[in-house]
């Protein structure tokens, strides 16, 4: 009898919590370190390999299917750490922020979570007054995110700036910027913006970047002119072109205080709903309107067409009045003349038209019957005479054109 497989249970595991106490407007980074939680997932089964599991992390505020709008998070690869970033903004200092993590074992499907607890502290010396934001085109934000690198970049800040105080306030992936996501050739990096603070007015070499010489090269797209880029220039590559400078100590306040009032609308009296039974409306007027008037005026326009096309005829005899005789008969001849070869056309075995038959014979003169016998071949007789002959025929038979009328004349 064979026994049956062992059967790996899906658990869910929840670890403690865990407190960080970040200050009101000063950068705070939180990394979802791998190795934490590996301890929590099932070995492999062989024993002395390594344990390398693929793992992703869910972050959500306690409550919300989302994270605050101030708290950022991102994760390359399921064989990365996860990173939680973000400003935290004074409205929510003093309230516990409890954001659950729930981290994923892509191989074996279990989950660990645990909460962490973000206590806001408020920052004496809140908001700083001067702030610059760097656009650094040659980092991930990821990658800015790591402790030392962001050590080095406000080291070489503070060399150039010279400051009692300086800190991180924000830093943001210029994808969310509306930044495009870049080619994946010659290692090329979507960019990161830093802000930073102080307390001290900016540096000239800051300041370099406001001069018109500078401006008029930044909007042809080329580099400008800065003497401290030396200083950034062996690890980040920043775009002084995208430089932010804001001093909040010359900035005009433009709140206005808000007068409320009562909160109580004016009395309209009370509201009246339309009746249940409706009024039997009369619609013999609209009918009136919508078609019998169209109807009335296509009626009376088809009217004075038709009289225009009907009654207002010269007629027939009125054009024979009006048009010479000489017309009318050579007209008439045409017709007819017409009208006989037409009829010929449709049976050349009936016999030939007395108009086109001759009176006397071409070479004897003798007097041709007008009708034939059966027995007379009319496929050897041709259609017409010579011109000769056909003028004495054409004077026969009335003369029928005006120039065979003249002919006969002669």
């Amino acid at each position: 009898m064979k026994l049956p497989r062992a059967l790996y249970t899906i658990l869910s595991k929840v670890h403690s919590d865990r407190n960080v106490y970040p200050s009101a407007g000063v950068l705070f980074v939180h990394v979802l370190e791998r190795e934490y939680f590996k301890g929590e997932f099932p070995p492999y089964p062989k024993p002395g390999e390594i344990s390398n599991d693929p793992i992703t992390f869910n972050t959500n505020l306690m409550g919300y299917p989302d994270r605050p709008g101030w708290l950022r998070y991102i994760q390359r690869t399921p064989y990365s750490d996860g990173v939680l970033y973000g400003s935290p903004t004074v409205e929510n200092v003093g309230k516990p922020t409890v954001i659950e993590i729930t981290a994923y074992n892509r191989r074996t499907f279990e989950t660990a979570r645990h909460n962490l607890i973000i206590n806001i502290m408020s920052a004496e010396d809140f908001p700083l007054p001067y702030q610059a934001e760097f656009f650094i085109r040659n980092m991930n934000v990821e990658e800015m995110l790591a402790s030392e690198v962001l050590g080095d970049f406000l080291g070489a800040v503070k060399n150039v700036w010279q400051p009692e105080r300086l800190n991180a306030i924000n830093i943001t992936s210029a994808l969310d910027r509306g930044g495009r996501v870049p080619l994946p050739i010659n290692d090329m990096k979507e960019g990161v913006y830093v802000m930073v603070g102080a307390d001290v007015p900016f540096s000239s070499c800051l300041r370099e970047v406001e001069n018109p010489q500078n401006q008029l090269r930044c909007s042809q797209e080329m580099e400008p002119v800065i003497t401290c880029d030396k200083k950034f220039r062996t690890q980040f590559h920043i775009d002084w072109c995208k430089i932010s400078l804001v001093d909040n100590t010359k900035q005009v306040s433009t709140f206005q205080e808000v007068i409320r009032g009562e909160g109580i609308l004016p009395d309209g009296g009370e509201y009246k709903p339309p009746s249940d039974t409706l009024k039997s409306r009369d619609y013999y007027t609209d009918f009136l309107i919508t078609l019998a008037v169209p109807s009335a005026i296509a009626l009376v326009l088809f009217l004075i067409l038709a009289y225009i096309m009907c009654c207002r005829r010269e007629g027939v005899e009125k054009r024979n009045m009006q048009t010479p005789d000489i017309q009318l008969v050579h007209h008439s001849a045409i017709q007819k003349s017409t009208k006989e070869l037409r009829d010929m056309s449709k049976n050349r075995e009936i016999a030939w038209p007395l108009s086109t038959l001759p009176v006397f014979h071409p070479v004897t003169g003798e007097i041709v019957p007008p009708l034939h016998t059966d027995s007379y071949d009319n496929t050897s007789m041709p259609l017409m005479q010579t011109q000769h002959s056909s003028w004495y025929l054409l004077c026969w038979q009335g003369c029928m054109v005006p120039v065979v009328l003249i002919q006969c004349q002669l």
